[in-house]
């Protein structure tokens, strides 16, 4: 943390408020002039540690002119009826994506079908158009896996992120196994079928698909050469992906795939469900598929769990629909982490499964752009200023930056400027993300005030007490280097 000045110089509530966030008076008069100025408030969050970005899908994440250029390398073809990216041969109303390398206007066409960019609501909505965009990235070769996910660390770098949790792997490759279980009537049986069937097998595959990103990622970013380069200092671990629009038989194999992984490959810290929630499958099957995860979790305890949940909006789905997902991903699916939890107040007896998210210390990942272009929440409509009232621990986060043309700063300029969020606010939040992260290790705070360094660490950062906590603790060694780059930054704000 940066130096305290001398309290006898401080106004009362000044000094109060440094106690409370960690952020001097005058940093918060510096930060009061620039939010009412939001390109130099921009300047200076994008220097401000971060943190982490908990919730980021890669494939989102990675912005159209890379896949053109990977497109253009393997040989790729554009349908010039959709612009997606689609396998060769060409011809026939295809042409080769390596045309977009020198031409703009093929090129600003297929940017706009694989994102949001310059998207006007018509016959296809804001959220259809969105989710579409998966489908049209293409065959793209796994061996680009390694540098896209360097380029999203080196944009995590360049807006000083420490860490970040990456939705990188699914389950598909255990769909094949899936129809061994017949009807799955019963979670013991039906793990007993897929076990036979050589899901071990399986899961081990996954493992060496992690090995091949990590391997191409340390590739792309140089880290041997250049070990000092601040991308090279970005954490990065993975989070698995149930695809929860499948076949419930299905999505059972992946569910025990992905805690099988998560529990023995240590870059897998947890597991998620993604594809939209107002699925036809997802909204029918959402019950069994928290109850998945309740019996995985059983199984496997100490394997971590954020669920997507909530990220419905009135309208787009029965009010019924909007009455149950994120209080059953938090009592059934035991979430710690909730992706949006838009439909927070829609749920029934909100106010109480508030007060359960904050006794349980549950926290949500605000995507609060990725809100806006999918569901049209925004504002005083969104409940990010009601988890905060509320006590409900928060972050923010990205969701699929490359699709919504964005990154983690102008979340944070977003956040500031519409609800007038002190630094303090933001600073509290950047703590959150690696509070709650799912780094192994106990935290280097006594709790989640963040006014106290833990037990092992109140003699100071560099006793032997603290340094033998730190070597057993990844998550606290990762929170220390925020607090360093904070007293950095903090110094040099004018």
């Amino acid at each position: 943390m940066a130096e305290m000045k001398s309290p006898v110089i401080w106004l009362a509530a000044g000094l109060a408020q440094f106690l409370a966030t960690g952020a001097s008076p005058a940093i918060e008069q510096r930060f009061g002039e620039l939010r009412t100025h939001p390109q130099e408030l921009y300047a200076f969050l994008l220097r401000m540690p971060k943190g982490a970005d908990l919730h980021n899908h890669v494939t989102g994440a990675i912005y159209a002119e890379s896949y053109l250029r990977a497109a253009a390398e393997d040989g790729l073809c554009v349908d010039l009826k959709t612009y997606a990216i689609v396998a060769s041969p060409c011809g026939d109303g295809r042409v080769e994506a390596s045309r977009a390398q020198a031409d703009n206007s093929l090129a600003s066409k297929v940017i706009d079908s694989l994102s949001m960019r310059n998207f006007v609501p018509g016959v296809e909505s804001a959220h259809d158009h969105f989710f579409a965009t998966f489908g049209k990235f293409g065959p793209i070769k796994p061996t680009h896996r390694g540098e896209f996910i360097a380029e999203i660390v080196r944009r995590a770098a360049q807006q000083n992120e420490s860490y970040l949790e990456l939705m990188a792997i699914n389950g598909t490759a255990a769909n094949a196994i899936a129809a061994q279980i017949g009807t799955l009537d019963d979670f013991d049986r039906g793990r007993e079928k897929l076990m036979a069937a050589g899901l071990p097998s399986v899961v081990s595959q996954m493992r060496a698909r992690v090995d091949e990103m990590e391997s191409g990622l340390r590739a792309a970013l140089a880290c041997e050469a250049q070990p000092d380069s601040s991308a090279c200092h970005v954490v990065v671990r993975y989070l698995f992906e149930v695809l929860r629009e499948s076949p419930k038989e299905r999505i059972f194999a992946q569910v025990l795939a992905g805690f099988m992984l998560a529990s023995d490959d240590p870059h897998v810290v947890g597991v998620n469900f993604v594809q939209p929630e107002d699925g036809v499958i997802s909204m029918r099957d959402y019950h069994v598929q928290m109850k998945m995860v309740e019996y995985a979790r059983r199984l496997y305890p100490k394997v971590h769990v954020s669920l997507h949940a909530g990220e419905l909006a009135s309208g787009l789905v029965p009010p019924e629909g909007l009455r149950f997902h994120i209080r059953e991903a938090v009592e059934i699916g035991q979430a710690e982490r909730i992706g949006h939890g838009v439909d927070v107040m829609y749920e029934t007896d909100a106010l109480a499964l508030l007060d359960t998210m904050k006794r349980k210390r549950v926290l949500v990942e605000i995507n609060l752009s990725s809100n806006d272009l999918i569901l049209s929440v925004r504002g005083k409509d969104h409940p990010f200023p009601v988890y905060r009232k509320y006590g409900v621990p928060v972050a923010l986060s990205t969701d699929d930056e490359g699709v919504a043309r964005g990154h983690l700063t102008e979340e944070y300029v977003r956040a500031a400027v519409i609800y007038g969020l002190t630094y303090g606010d933001l600073k509290e939040m950047a703590r959150n993300s690696l509070e709650y992260s799912f780094l192994p290790g106990a935290s280097y705070w006594k709790d989640s005030s963040y006014r106290v360094a833990a037990p092992a660490c109140a003699a100071g950062a560099h006793s032997k007490s603290c340094q033998d906590f730190l070597k057993s603790s990844e998550k606290a060694k990762v929170q220390l280097d925020l607090e360093a780059r904070f007293e950095v930054f903090e110094r040099s704000v004018p």
